[in-house]
């Protein structure tokens, strides 16, 4: 749907625009003359009118969803503690790169995804969808799941003694009982992936066989190895997200740009017996307002 959009947008800036231009060329010096010979004054076709005024909005909306940034909404709860559904968050697309918005072919290299960093891109397995992730895995890198601990055993340049580690990437328990899956209280950590700290969240009384997990030829089930060009991707809410480990890695062409900030957050719980349709927000939780982490 979104890619929709950006087509459409693109064809109504080239529409109106060359409509004004033409219009400046050829149809307003000959509308002149005609008016002069007659005597007479006249408005501006509607068509020409309306380009005139819409041209400089759209083009300007064009350029900065393609290229600058993006608003999104958060529909599911596969982010959380760090996304909640409701969010409405800016996602930076010069982050990574800068795309042309229709065929999404970059044309400038402005950077890389790091560890750690909340991302948005096309869900491998259908183009049309938008995820967002947290950046796990670099391109080279190891990456091993195993009982609901991270492993990373970052990108070296052949086997050599400086090389790092597999290391299991470090957690602290913050608290149980902020938030309910299935009626069961989940367990808050905060996690260092490189310089990022951030929260996720565990489901005790949850475990995911690695028999579901993604298998790449030459690894064992719970364990990946990042292809160049790609990324591996997780999302905090560990037992509630369709990520990597089911599907594989994130090619560098689908990623979209990174979540920057939450610019509103809706609330939309509501009593069972509430007369309100389920898509009309109850309040605004304002505290979340801000950077994303």
């Amino acid at each position: 749907m979104a890619n929709y959009f950006s087509i459409l947008l693109v064809i109504l800036t080239v529409v109106t625009g060359l409509i004004w231009l033409l219009d400046s060329l050829l149809w307003a010096p000959a509308r002149r003359e005609k008016q002069q010979a007659q005597g007479t004054s006249g408005q501006l076709p509607w068509i020409v009118d309306t380009s005139q005024q819409i041209f400089p909005v759209i083009a300007f909306v064009l350029v900065l969803r393609s290229f600058l940034y993006e608003p999104f909404q958060i529909p599911s709860g596969s982010m959380m503690p760090t996304l909640l559904v409701g969010d409405f968050i800016l996602v930076e697309k010069y982050a990574y790169g800068l795309k042309d918005p229709v065929f999404r072919t970059k044309f400038i290299e402005t950077g890389a995804p790091e560890r750690g960093d909340v991302v948005v891109f096309k869900y491998p397995e259908d183009t049309n969808i938008d995820y967002i992730k947290r950046v796990i895995g670099l391109p080279g890198d190891t990456i091993i799941y195993e009982n609901k601990q991270i492993f990373i055993k970052p990108y070296c340049k052949g086997e050599t003694s400086d090389c790092p580690k597999m290391e299991p990437v470090a957690l602290k328990f913050e608290e149980r009982g902020e938030f309910v899956q299935d009626m069961t209280p989940l367990l808050r950590y905060s996690e260092q992936l490189g310089d990022v700290n951030h929260d996720i969240l565990r489901n005790p009384a949850r475990s995911i066989p690695s028999s579901n997990f993604y298998t790449q030829p030459g690894t064992r089930s719970n364990e990946w190895i990042v292809p160049q060009g790609q990324y591996f991707a997780m999302g905090d809410n560990r037992e509630n997200s369709k990520d990597s480990r089911f599907w594989g890695f994130v090619p560098d062409e689908n990623l979209v740009g990174k979540a920057v900030a939450i610019w509103i957050s809706f609330e939309f719980e509501r009593s069972s017996d509430s007369w309100l349709p389920g898509w009309v927000p109850t309040g605004v939780r304002f505290n979340r307002i801000g950077g994303i982490h």
